[in-house]
């Protein structure tokens, strides 16, 4: 869209989040300045960690969909063992959480985590979208997503 190269990596194992394997699918691809990332849910947890531990890495628009961060390790992973980069942020052209009033308690927890260590971020909470799903939102349009990363970039 609008000469715009996207991509959209299905993670290795999504259902059992291991880092060190994302970590490397991310990194297969060039990460910089005019790079807009987004991560929905568990992916969100992750580009705010990858971004943590790259402190020399500057990239373009961020947005965290329902980001999360297994407040209650029910993964039983190492996944989210890591320190959030409050200045994060200022390495980005903007970052953007998006949440639902009726997410569940473990995504709720988390936004508040990021929010309360982001410094500068953007928040939208929608009203009644779930967990950001097709079967949550009845649709696969998601143009506030669309706005969130193309109307900054035309500015």
């Amino acid at each position: 869209m609008r000469d715009i190269m996207a991509y959209a990596p299905d993670m290795p194992l999504a259902f059992k989040p291991d880092y060190e394997l994302w970590r490397r699918e991310a990194e297969r691809f060039d990460i910089g300045p005019e790079t807009m990332l987004v991560g929905h849910s568990t992916g969100g947890g992750f580009w705010v960690r990858w971004l943590s531990e790259h402190p020399n890495v500057l990239v373009g628009w961020v947005v965290l969909v329902a980001p999360w961060l297994d407040p209650n390790n029910i993964k039983k992973t190492t996944f989210f063992d890591f320190g959030i980069d409050p200045d994060l942020v200022s390495r980005t052209q903007g970052l953007t959480i998006f949440a639902s009033d009726n997410d569940h308690l473990g995504i709720r927890w988390s936004v508040e985590a990021f929010r309360e260590k982001l410094v500068g971020h953007k928040y939208r909470e929608f009203h009644e979208y779930g967990h950001f799903c097709s079967q949550d939102m009845k649709t696969d349009a998601f143009p506030e997503l669309l706005e969130a990363l193309l109307v900054p970039a035309m500015v």
